[in-house]
């Protein structure tokens, strides 16, 4: 018998959502590569359009620490939602990807930060089954150390660590694919060799 695909790390776009969480314009001054999470948040929404994939936008307490960075395009985000709680995954997210995404498999994760919002993010979807995979060049934290040690124990309770490209390439599957020649500009988008040494060194 076959094993669950998704459960491999396979991706399916019909049965994947991508969740960006607070990357807010206060953060800059003070998460690492703050830029970086930026330009990779607004490629994956580049990508989510490409791919008809709904994109949901946590943002945390704004009434004290203000909207989304302006820097990022929001547009054709399915839900941009505030909260107080750390994990993106609270009850307006599960009652909205219940209606979006009946048959929802993985979750896409990127934003700030890692080893407290997207950590405990990631532990309360693993908690419901959902297969998620974390951006290792969309996230970060204030402190690289606090980043390094997040990814590696989301790693450690079976999230997929992984890059931009890789879940790209896994939901196009085919050269053939009508997606194939917008995901292939978005690609070409090198990451800062800075924030690459960072990312490679802390895994």
């Amino acid at each position: 018998m076959a094993r669950n695909i998704l459960k491999l790390g396979a991706l399916e776009a019909q049965r994947t959502a991508f969740l960006l969480c607070d990357v807010q314009e206060t953060f800059r001054p003070h998460v690492k590569h703050f830029g970086e999470v930026v330009r990779v948040a607004n490629k994956m929404l580049e990508a989510a359009k490409l791919f008809k994939i709904p994109v949901y936008v946590s943002e945390q307490y704004p009434k004290g620490l203000g909207p989304t960075t302006k820097d990022i395009n929001l547009d054709g985000a399915a839900l941009v939602y505030e909260k107080t709680r750390f994990s993106m995954y609270n009850q307006e997210l599960k009652d909205r990807l219940k209606k979006d995404v009946p048959n929802l498999g993985s979750v896409v994760l990127f934003g700030i930060e890692a080893h407290v919002c997207i950590e405990q993010t990631v532990i309360d979807l693993l908690n419901e089954d959902i297969n998620v995979h974390v951006l290792a060049d969309g996230v970060s934290s204030r402190s690289l150390l606090d980043r390094s040690l997040a990814l590696q124990r989301m790693q450690g309770i079976g999230c997929f660590v992984t890059s931009v490209e890789n879940v790209l390439f896994k939901l196009l599957k085919d050269k053939n694919n009508p997606a194939f020649k917008g995901v292939s500009k978005l690609i070409k988008e090198p990451t800062s060799e800075t924030f690459a040494l960072d990312v490679s060194a802390k895994l």
